[in-house]
């Protein structure tokens, strides 16, 4: 399902749940009204945050379904997500998770940095120029293959203490190091 379908389906669903309130009686004071509207307002909140996004769905070749149509390299700034306040951008349920996963860091006292992360075409050509090919030794995918370009991966600045962090919590947030030889290298796959 693409993002716009899943929001107008989610649309419906709050609209049939909002729906099925009764009628507050003339007697119901202002503070239960307001009580009942904050439990139901919670407990939408909590359904849209147990339930991942139409978003979260990858295509066979590992895009983001939503941001498929764009083409790797090729997608709008405003349809990814900053990372924090960090100048970074990525789709928007691989921010997120790495915004969590940087938090559980920094409270175990380990500092995550971000060097790079989503690349637009013309940066991707520009890695393998400077930094060759994967295939051929190098340190860079193919022009318009890269995870980079779909923004699913970050090139982080990790000494051997979040290193270790990674590799012993990433998982839980959704990241893999899935390039041998780039241990800086994280792709986000939940």
């Amino acid at each position: 399902m693409d993002g716009i379908a899943a929001i107008s389906t989610r649309i419906t669903q709050i609209q049939t749940a909002l729906a099925s309130f009764t009628p507050r009686t003339a007697t119901a004071t202002a503070g239960t009204a307001a009580a009942a509207f904050a439990s139901a307002l919670a407990s939408e909140v909590a359904i849209g945050a147990a339930t991942p996004a139409a978003s979260g769905a990858l295509t066979a070749d590992g895009a983001p379904a939503e941001l498929a149509a764009y083409g790797n390299g090729q997608i709008p700034a405003a349809a990814l997500d900053e990372i924090g306040s960090t100048g970074h951008r990525l789709w928007a349920p691989a921010s997120g998770a790495f915004e969590r996963l940087s938090a559980a860091a920094a409270a175990d006292g380990v500092a995550i940095t971000i060097t790079d992360s989503y690349r637009s075409y013309a940066s991707q050509v520009d890695v393998a120029d400077r930094k060759g090919l994967y295939s051929n030794g190098g340190l860079a995918a193919v022009p318009g293959t890269s995870d980079h370009g779909w923004g699913r991966s970050l090139d982080l600045g990790l000494d051997a203490s979040a290193l270790a962090w990674m590799r012993e919590n990433a998982a839980r947030y959704g990241f893999a190091e899935d390039t041998p030889r780039e241990t800086w290298h994280w792709t986000y796959s939940s």
